[in-house]
C-alpha cells in the first residue's frame, strides 16, 4: 500500500465495498462480503445488458494490489464521471429521468434474478448527456417473496420531491438538500394539496406510505411479521411507480429570468457579434472544461461545446434550466450538463464530518468560467463587492471570460428600479481595477451596439490567496 492511495468520504457506508484514488484515478474495492452478489451480477448477464444499454456506468477489471485493506475480493475502476452533481442541483426533469432510469434498471435486475437494496437519487450521474446508474455494488440477489427494500428511499429520494415539484412549488426542490436522504414522507404528504390524494399513485407511494410508516414507528407496537410479495406483485409495485413519475409534469414558466433571450436588450446583430467574441477567446483558451455561470437557457454553454469542451451550464432560474436540459436531450448533446444553482449560496459540503458531498468549489477547478451578463446581479441585486466576486471566481479556474454591464445599460437599470442606488462604486474603471488584483487583462471588446464589454482574463498566479 502507498501513500497516494486515499479513500474518498462520500463512500464508506455500505459494508460491500468502496472507492478510493490512487494517482488521480478512481477504483472501486469489493469486499468478499460482496462475493455472492458479484458473480450473479456478471454471471447472469445483468452487468452486460445495463452498461451496453448505457443504464449502469462501465468498469475495468485493476490489480488486486491496490486495495486498500484485506477484506477485498478484487478492485475495479469505473469509467470517470466528467462532473459529480447532486440531486438538489437537478432541474425538474434531471430528477424525473433520473427516476425513471431507476426503476428501469430495478425492472432489468429483476429479469436476471436481481434487485436493487438501495435506491438513492445520489446513485445517479449524468454523464455525455444522460443518466447512468453509478454504484455497482447496490445489487444484490433476488429473494423469493421478498419485499423491495428500496421502496421507501425512492419514494423519498425521487417520487416526493418531484410531486411537491410538480404539485406545490418548484423551489421545493430544496428540501433535497437539507434532507440528505430525501424528502420525508409524513411532510410531503401534508404539504401536497387535498387533490392528491384523488391521484393513485401519491394516494398509495406517498399519502399511505407516510401513514403506514408513523404506524410502525410508534416503538409500542409489536413488530410486525415480515411481508411477502409475489414476483407479479413486486413488478407491479415498479410498475405503478413507473406510471406515477411518468404522470408528474412541469412547465418551465413564471420565472424571473426564464424567457430572458425573448426580453433582452440585444439586437440579433449584437447577440452574433457577442457570440463571435466569446468564440474567439474560447478558441485560444482551448478549455477541457467550462463552467458558464449564470448560463440561462445555455445559449453561450453551446459555443463552448461546439468547441469541444465538457461544459457544466449553472443558472439559478429553474425555468431557465429545464428549457437547457430539454434542449441537450433533445439534441443529444453528450458535453453540456445543466444544473440549477445560486452562485451566491452554492451547493457546500455536505453530510458527515463535511465530507459526503462536495462543494462546487471542492468539484473544480474548470479550465474557463463564463460570466456574461452576470456581474451587474451579484454587484447591484447581491450587493456583492467587485473585489469579493473576482477573488471567488478567481478559485474556480485560471481563466475568465466576463462581461461588464454598466449601470445605464436597459438591464441593469431594471434591476435598480425598485431600489435605492447604493453602489457609487459600480464602474468600469472600478471593476477593471479589482480583477486587475487578480487577473491580467488580456482584452476587452466593447459588444457592438450594446455598452456592454467583454474581457478575457487569466489569473495572475501571484495574487490567488
Amino acid at each position: 500500500m502507498t501513500s497516494s492511495l486515499k479513500s474518498i468520504p462520500s463512500s464508506f457506508r455500505d459494508p460491500s465495498g468502496f472507492l478510493f484514488t490512487h494517482d488521480s484515478r478512481i477504483y472501486r474495492q469489493i469486499n468478499t462480503l460482496y462475493r455472492p452478489h458479484w458473480d450473479q451480477l456478471h454471471q447472469s448477464g445483468l452487468y452486460d445488458t445495463l452498461t451496453a444499454r448505457g443504464l449502469l456506468i462501465p468498469h475495468q477489471q485493476a490489480d488486486l494490489d491496490l486495495a486498500l485493506t484485506a477484506q477485498a475480493c478484487c478492485v475495479i475502476e469505473p469509467e470517470r464521471i466528467g462532473f459529480v452533481s447532486y440531486p438538489y442541483e437537478w432541474a425538474f426533469s434531471q430528477l424525473k429521468d433520473a427516476a425513471l432510469t431507476t426503476l428501469k434498471i430495478q425492472k432489468v435486475a429483476f429479469e436476471h434474478g436481481m434487485t436493487l437494496k438501495d435506491a438513492s437519487a445520489f446513485n445517479v450521474q449524468f454523464h455525455n448527456g444522460k443518466p447512468v446508474f453509478i454504484d455497482t455494488l447496490s445489487f444484490e440477489i433476488y429473494k423469493p417473496g421478498r419485499p423491495w427494500v428500496a421502496y421507501r428511499q425512492f419514494c423519498q429520494h425521487f417520487l416526493a420531491p418531484l410531486a411537491l415539484m410538480s404539485h406545490c412549488d418548484i423551489r421545493l426542490r430544496r428540501l433535497l438538500r437539507t434532507n440528505i436522504d430525501g424528502v420525508p414522507l409524513d411532510l410531503a404528504s401534508r404539504l401536497l394539496p387535498s387533490r392528491t390524494w384523488l391521484n393513485p399513485g401519491l394516494l398509495m407511494h406517498i399519502h399511505l406510505h407516510a401513514k403506514s410508516q408513523q404506524r410502525y414507528a410508534d416503538a409500542s407496537l409489536k413488530p410486525a411479521k415480515q411481508q411477502t410479495i409475489s414476483r407479479l406483485g413486486f413488478l407491479g409495485l415498479i410498475d405503478s411507480l413507473t406510471t406515477a413519475v411518468r404522470k408528474l409534469s412541469w412547465r418551465p414558466a413564471g420565472t424571473v429570468w426564464g424567457d430572458y433571450y425573448n426580453q433582452t436588450n440585444y439586437s440579433d446583430q449584437a447577440m452574433e457579434a457577442k457570440k463571435h467574441i466569446v468564440s474567439d477567446f474560447l478558441k485560444r483558451i482551448g478549455p477541457t472544461t467550462t463552467w458558464d455561470i449564470g448560463a440561462n437557457t445555455g445559449v453561450f454553454s453551446r459555443l463552448a461545446a461546439e468547441a469541444g469542451s465538457q461544459v457544466v451550464s449553472l443558472d439559478i432560474d429553474a425555468a431557465a434550466v429545464e428549457q437547457n436540459y430539454r434542449w441537450v436531450k433533445q439534441n443529444k448533446t453528450q458535453n453540456i450538463l445543466p444544473l440549477l444553482l445560486d452562485i451566491c449560496n452554492p451547493s457546500p459540503a455536505l453530510g458527515w464530518a463535511h465530507e459526503e458531498r462536495l462543494s462546487l468549489r471542492q468539484r473544480g477547478p474548470a479550465d474557463v468560467v463564463l460570466a456574461l451578463a452576470l456581474i451587474h446581479h451579484l454587484a447591484l441585486s447581491n450587493n456583492l463587492p467587485l473585489g469579493r466576486i473576482a477573488r471567488f471566481l478567481a478559485t474556480l479556474s485560471p481563466w475568465l471570460i466576463i462581461e461588464f454591464v454598466p449601470k445605464e445599460d436597459t438591464q441593469a437599470q431594471r434591476l435598480l428600479a425598485s431600489r435605492y442606488d447604493i453602489f457609487p462604486n459600480y464602474t468600469q474603471q472600478r471593476f477593471e481595477e479589482a480583477f486587475g488584483a487578480r487577473y491580467r487583462i488580456l482584452e476587452r471588446v466593447t459588444v457592438p451596439d450594446t455598452l456592454r464589454t467583454v474581457y478575457l482574463m487569466q489569473r495572475n498566479e501571484s495574487k490567488t490567496s
